[in-house]
Protein backbone atom coordinates (compact mmCIF):
# COMPACT_ATOMS: atom_id res chain seq x y z
CA UNK A 1 0.00 0.00 0.00
CA UNK A 2 1.73 3.22 -1.00
CA UNK A 3 1.19 7.12 0.66
CA UNK A 4 -0.78 8.35 -1.57
CA UNK A 5 -3.29 5.55 -1.29
CA UNK A 6 -3.20 6.03 2.36
CA UNK A 7 -3.12 9.72 2.12
CA UNK A 8 -6.55 9.17 0.06
CA UNK A 9 -8.49 6.80 2.17
CA UNK A 10 -7.66 9.19 5.18
CA UNK A 11 -8.80 12.31 3.19
CA UNK A 12 -12.19 10.12 2.21
CA UNK A 13 -12.44 8.90 6.06
CA UNK A 14 -11.61 11.86 8.35
CA UNK A 15 -13.82 15.24 9.03
CA UNK A 16 -10.80 17.87 7.49
CA UNK A 17 -10.54 21.11 9.55
CA UNK A 18 -11.26 22.79 5.90
CA UNK A 19 -12.81 21.46 2.94
CA UNK A 20 -9.90 19.68 0.87
CA UNK A 21 -9.92 20.74 -2.42
CA UNK A 22 -9.46 18.35 -5.56
CA UNK A 23 -6.48 20.43 -6.79
CA UNK A 24 -4.74 21.08 -3.45
CA UNK A 25 -5.14 16.63 -2.93
CA UNK A 26 -3.86 15.78 -6.40
CA UNK A 27 -0.48 18.31 -5.65
CA UNK A 28 -0.19 16.75 -2.47
CA UNK A 29 -1.03 13.00 -3.85
CA UNK A 30 2.18 13.70 -6.59
CA UNK A 31 4.21 14.51 -3.49
CA UNK A 32 3.31 10.92 -2.10
CA UNK A 33 3.93 9.09 -5.42
CA UNK A 34 7.32 11.03 -5.25
CA UNK A 35 7.97 10.29 -1.79
CA UNK A 36 7.38 6.05 -2.57
CA UNK A 37 9.31 6.08 -5.48
CA UNK A 38 12.12 7.64 -3.23
CA UNK A 39 11.91 4.68 -0.54
CA UNK A 40 11.85 1.91 -3.33
CA UNK A 41 14.86 4.10 -4.53
CA UNK A 42 13.36 4.29 -7.98
CA UNK A 43 14.58 8.32 -8.04
CA UNK A 44 16.82 10.52 -6.07
CA UNK A 45 16.71 13.94 -5.47
CA UNK A 46 19.71 15.94 -6.43
CA UNK A 47 19.44 19.97 -5.68
CA UNK A 48 15.34 20.47 -6.66
CA UNK A 49 15.98 18.27 -9.69
CA UNK A 50 14.08 14.37 -9.51
CA UNK A 51 16.98 12.25 -10.90
CA UNK A 52 15.33 8.46 -12.10
CA UNK A 53 17.26 5.45 -11.43
CA UNK A 54 16.65 1.97 -12.67
CA UNK A 55 13.16 0.92 -12.47
CA UNK A 56 12.09 -1.70 -9.27
CA UNK A 57 9.09 -3.82 -10.15
CA UNK A 58 6.04 -1.84 -8.63
CA UNK A 59 3.17 -3.56 -6.97
CA UNK A 60 0.94 -0.88 -7.61
CA UNK A 61 -0.44 0.25 -11.22
CA UNK A 62 -1.07 4.03 -10.53
CA UNK A 63 2.70 4.00 -9.24
CA UNK A 64 4.33 2.24 -12.00
CA UNK A 65 2.51 4.59 -14.23
CA UNK A 66 3.96 7.34 -12.05
CA UNK A 67 7.74 6.15 -12.65
CA UNK A 68 7.20 5.29 -16.44
CA UNK A 69 6.07 9.78 -16.43
CA UNK A 70 9.65 10.73 -15.27
CA UNK A 71 11.38 12.88 -17.32
CA UNK A 72 14.55 10.89 -17.93
CA UNK A 73 16.94 13.11 -19.81
CA UNK A 74 18.98 15.70 -18.14
CA UNK A 75 18.71 18.51 -16.91
CA UNK A 76 15.90 16.12 -15.65
CA UNK A 77 12.60 17.78 -13.92
CA UNK A 78 12.43 19.59 -10.66
CA UNK A 79 10.03 18.61 -8.12
CA UNK A 80 7.53 21.85 -8.60
CA UNK A 81 7.41 20.91 -12.22
CA UNK A 82 6.63 17.21 -11.13
CA UNK A 83 4.01 18.21 -9.07
CA UNK A 84 2.17 20.33 -11.12
CA UNK A 85 2.33 18.13 -14.22
CA UNK A 86 1.53 14.98 -12.46
CA UNK A 87 -0.61 16.29 -10.24
CA UNK A 88 -3.68 17.25 -12.72
CA UNK A 89 -6.46 15.50 -12.49
CA UNK A 90 -4.87 13.02 -9.51
CA UNK A 91 -7.46 12.86 -7.22
CA UNK A 92 -9.96 12.05 -9.22
CA UNK A 93 -7.90 9.15 -10.53
CA UNK A 94 -6.66 7.71 -7.47
CA UNK A 95 -10.29 7.57 -6.28
CA UNK A 96 -12.04 5.94 -8.97
CA UNK A 97 -8.93 3.29 -9.23
CA UNK A 98 -9.97 3.00 -5.50
CA UNK A 99 -13.37 2.10 -6.56
CA UNK A 100 -12.49 -0.17 -9.02
CA UNK A 101 -10.69 -2.18 -6.37
CA UNK A 102 -13.68 -2.32 -3.93
CA UNK A 103 -11.57 0.06 -1.14
CA UNK A 104 -14.02 2.77 -1.23
CA UNK A 105 -17.73 2.73 -2.26
CA UNK A 106 -19.93 5.50 -2.88
CA UNK A 107 -23.68 4.81 -0.39
CA UNK A 108 -26.23 3.33 -2.68
CA UNK A 109 -30.26 4.08 -1.99
CA UNK A 110 -33.38 5.23 -3.66
CA UNK A 111 -32.90 8.91 -2.02
CA UNK A 112 -28.94 8.95 -3.21
CA UNK A 113 -27.67 9.97 -6.57
CA UNK A 114 -24.92 7.35 -6.88
CA UNK A 115 -22.68 9.52 -8.67
CA UNK A 116 -22.74 12.84 -6.34
CA UNK A 117 -22.68 10.81 -3.03
CA UNK A 118 -19.19 11.26 -1.31
CA UNK A 119 -17.74 8.02 -1.62
CA UNK A 120 -16.00 5.87 1.64
CA UNK A 121 -13.80 3.66 2.38
CA UNK A 122 -14.85 0.13 3.10
CA UNK A 123 -13.29 -2.18 6.30
CA UNK A 124 -10.42 -3.40 4.33
CA UNK A 125 -6.81 -4.19 5.41
CA UNK A 126 -5.77 -1.04 3.27
CA UNK A 127 -8.27 1.14 5.49
CA UNK A 128 -6.57 -0.41 8.62
CA UNK A 129 -3.21 0.51 7.11
CA UNK A 130 -4.22 3.73 7.03
CA UNK A 131 -5.58 4.47 10.08
CA UNK A 132 -2.97 3.20 11.65
CA UNK A 133 -0.69 5.65 10.02
CA UNK A 134 -2.68 8.23 10.90
CA UNK A 135 -3.27 7.36 14.61
CA UNK A 136 0.41 7.15 14.73
CA UNK A 137 0.91 10.79 13.57
CA UNK A 138 3.31 9.16 11.11
CA UNK A 139 5.72 12.08 9.73
CA UNK A 140 4.95 11.91 6.46
CA UNK A 141 1.33 11.18 6.41
CA UNK A 142 0.70 13.52 9.02
CA UNK A 143 2.66 16.79 6.90
CA UNK A 144 1.09 16.11 3.48
CA UNK A 145 -2.63 16.06 5.61
CA UNK A 146 -1.41 19.25 7.17
CA UNK A 147 -0.90 20.56 3.71
CA UNK A 148 -4.24 20.24 2.29
CA UNK A 149 -6.03 21.11 5.91
CA UNK A 150 -7.08 17.57 7.16
CA UNK A 151 -5.06 18.53 10.48
CA UNK A 152 -3.29 21.37 11.81
CA UNK A 153 0.34 20.23 12.10
CA UNK A 154 2.72 17.58 12.87
CA UNK A 155 3.76 16.82 16.43
CA UNK A 156 6.74 18.79 17.24
CA UNK A 157 8.71 15.58 18.29
CA UNK A 158 7.69 13.25 14.88
CA UNK A 159 11.22 12.45 13.46
CA UNK A 160 12.55 14.50 10.92
CA UNK A 161 12.50 12.95 7.45
CA UNK A 162 16.05 12.66 5.55
CA UNK A 163 16.55 15.55 2.94
CA UNK A 164 15.16 14.11 0.09
CA UNK A 165 12.15 13.51 1.24
CA UNK A 166 11.98 17.03 3.34
CA UNK A 167 12.92 18.60 -0.20
CA UNK A 168 9.61 17.06 -1.50
CA UNK A 169 7.59 17.80 1.38
CA UNK A 170 8.51 21.54 1.23
CA UNK A 171 7.91 21.45 -2.46
CA UNK A 172 4.25 19.93 -1.63
CA UNK A 173 3.13 22.85 0.86
CA UNK A 174 4.87 25.42 -1.51
CA UNK A 175 2.42 24.26 -4.66
CA UNK A 176 -0.52 23.93 -1.87
CA UNK A 177 0.14 27.16 -0.95
CA UNK A 178 0.49 28.99 -4.17
CA UNK A 179 -2.90 27.16 -5.72
CA UNK A 180 -4.39 28.74 -2.79
CA UNK A 181 -2.84 32.41 -4.07
CA UNK A 182 -3.90 31.73 -7.36
CA UNK A 183 -7.52 31.06 -6.29
CA UNK A 184 -8.15 34.12 -4.06
CA UNK A 185 -6.17 36.19 -6.84
CA UNK A 186 -8.75 34.89 -9.12
CA UNK A 187 -11.76 35.63 -6.84
CA UNK A 188 -11.18 39.26 -5.88
CA UNK A 189 -10.52 39.64 -9.79
CA UNK A 190 -13.88 37.90 -10.69
CA UNK A 191 -15.32 40.32 -7.74
CA UNK A 192 -14.23 43.55 -9.17
CA UNK A 193 -15.21 41.98 -12.73
CA UNK A 194 -18.89 41.73 -11.28
CA UNK A 195 -18.49 44.80 -9.56
CA UNK A 196 -17.74 46.66 -12.44
CA UNK A 197 -20.63 44.81 -14.62
CA UNK A 198 -23.08 45.96 -12.42
CA UNK A 199 -21.56 49.46 -12.51
CA UNK A 200 -20.32 49.65 -8.84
Amino acid sequence: MSTARDLVIVALDVAPNRPVTQGDLSLTLAGAEMIDLLRVEAVTIEGDRIVPRLAPSLDDPLLEHAAAQLVRDKPYESIEDWLWRRGRGLADAYVTFLEEEGLVARPRGSWIPFRSARPLPVESPARRRAEHRWAADETVLATLAAAVGMRDGVPEDAPVPDDAVQAVLTAVVGAVTELDAVRRRRAIEDAAFTNVWRGA
